[in-house]
């Protein structure tokens, strides 16, 4: 044994940069459950051997750090080269959402009804996520393959959406949203999850092909220039697609990511800020129509205006009388009692004395707030930030348009996705529905989320093999 971790330590293709990370999120879980489970303990009774944490209590986080390591060493045996800082950063978000689906699994009330395994649960799909990982590394040997499919990709991930628009059509009177879920043998599939990596991939290729006219512009409109019809019209039609679906199911959360994905990457492929303006303008007269058709949409905003600063007969006719009023308020005063350190994990009351609706996804934040205070926000806009600046580094080493513009935009969900939920939580825009990347319990979002860390992965493999010569 110690022959092979002499042979293991002296050789140089092991990713040792990826393992030496990878022990801060093991130290941070492993630190995270044992507060969690004596947060548990009776509090009149004295630290002793009898109310320490167990083996069995400790589970979830060994399973998880199991995963991770197996995922190294396949990674170093495989694809040594590829980007060693994405995994030990999405590891300590997808085990930071393990634990907190732990600590709220038992104390969940009703209408979700108590769901104790609900961490157990979320580390089923963090480690089959690892595993799709890993294979779609495999599979996705010339990511370049992926942009003669462009329009295959864009229509099966319409396809999958179209049970909620039946669904949506069917309740188009009721003005509520549609539930984006197809229920399948075994779980229930999330198809937007999927729907926004089909659409990257057809922009990426799309974009790719064309912007070199996109970039200069023919058709003069006052002073701005646009590409030809010819090239507008396929990114347009997508687009339209896209908000009418949202029309038809009525989930604001996938409007939101779906026109801020197609914004990004027009402006990333053309380089024209004029695109983006443009298409803000348009986008707030969609907002304003929208607004006038759908009382959804209208009592989404009437949330945002209250104030619940200076509580008055207004903010408590809202509160009591506005459907989704309270799930944000009850988040609110979550969030506002955390303060700088928070109350620390597992002695809050997220889903006990305040009773935040559905906090184990939409309002996960909060409950990371309450728990671990301002700090610990900060923290974790920190590893989000540090994971959108490694994938936009992948995007920039990548000589080929497709992967460079594929990368970006991967990147780009992540980065837009946690701002919508992040900032609906906190009452800055509207709530929406979408799950918080790696945090928010749910199995479509987690293999969602670890698809395209593998096809990051990939892609900086392929980088590093192109550029070095060897594998």
């Amino acid at each position: 044994m110690a022959q092979i971790a002499q042979t293991i330590q002296r050789s140089p293709h092991y990713r040792w940069k990826e393992l030496g990370l990878l022990i801060i999120p093991f130290l941070v879980l492993l630190v995270a459950m044992t507060q969690l489970l004596l947060a548990n303990t009776d509090p009149r009774s004295s630290l002793n051997t009898s109310n320490l944490p167990t083996i069995q209590g400790l589970i979830p986080v060994f399973g998880l750090i199991a995963g991770l390591l197996v995922t190294n060493v396949v990674f170093s045996i495989f694809f040594r080269k590829a980007d060693q800082v994405l995994l030990p950063l999405a590891g300590l978000l997808s085990g930071l959402g393990v634990l907190m689906s732990t600590r709220l699994g038992p104390d969940i009330s009703p209408p979700d009804g108590p769901i104790p395994d609900l961490g157990s649960k979320q580390l089923e799909w963090v480690l089959l996520g690892l595993i799709i990982c890993i294979a779609t590394m495999f599979i996705l040997r010339n990511i370049s393959a992926l942009a003669r499919f462009k329009y295959t990709f864009a229509a099966l991930g319409f396809l999958l959406l179209l049970p909620s628009v039946i669904k949506g059509i069917l309740t188009f009177k009721s003005n509520a949203p549609a539930r984006d879920v197809l229920a399948i043998p075994f779980f229930s599939l999330q198809p937007s999850e999927l729907l926004k990596i089909c659409i990257i991939i057809f922009f990426a290729a799309y974009l790719g092909e064309n912007r070199d006219v996109l970039a200069q512009g023919y058709l003069p409109l006052g002073r701005l220039r646009l590409p030809p019809l010819r090239q507008l019209g396929p990114l347009a039609l997508m687009l339209t697609l896209s908000l009418l679906v949202f029309l038809v199911v009525r989930e604001l959360g996938l409007a939101l990511l779906i026109y801020g994905l197609f914004l990004s990457m027009t402006y990333l492929a053309s380089g024209k800020l004029s695109y983006v303006l443009v298409s803000l303008a348009i986008f707030a007269v969609l907002v304003f129509i929208a607004y006038g058709i759908l009382s959804y949409i209208r009592v989404r905003f009437l949330i945002v205006s209250t104030n619940v600063v200076d509580w008055s007969a207004a903010s408590e006719s809202i509160y009591q009388n506005v459907l989704g009023a309270g799930q944000i308020v009850q988040g609110l005063i979550a969030l506002s009692s955390g303060g700088i350190l928070g109350a620390g994990l597992g002695l809050g009351h997220p889903a006990g004395r305040f009773f935040v609706p559905v906090v184990q996804s939409d309002m996960v934040f909060t409950a990371f707030g309450e728990e671990l205070g301002l700090a610990g926000l900060f923290a974790i806009i920190g590893i989000y930030l540090l994971i959108i600046y490694r994938g936009f580094r992948i995007a920039v080493e990548s000589t080929d348009a497709f992967n460079q513009l594929l990368a970006a935009g991967l990147t780009s969900i992540f980065a837009i996705q946690t701002f919508i939920i992040a900032a609906g939580n906190m009452k800055f825009i509207p709530l929406t529905g979408i799950p918080l990347p790696f945090l928010s319990y749910g199995g479509s979002s987690i293999l969602a989320n670890y698809i395209i860390i593998g096809i990051l992965l990939r892609i900086s493999y392929n980088n590093a093999v192109e550029r070095d010569g060897t594998t």
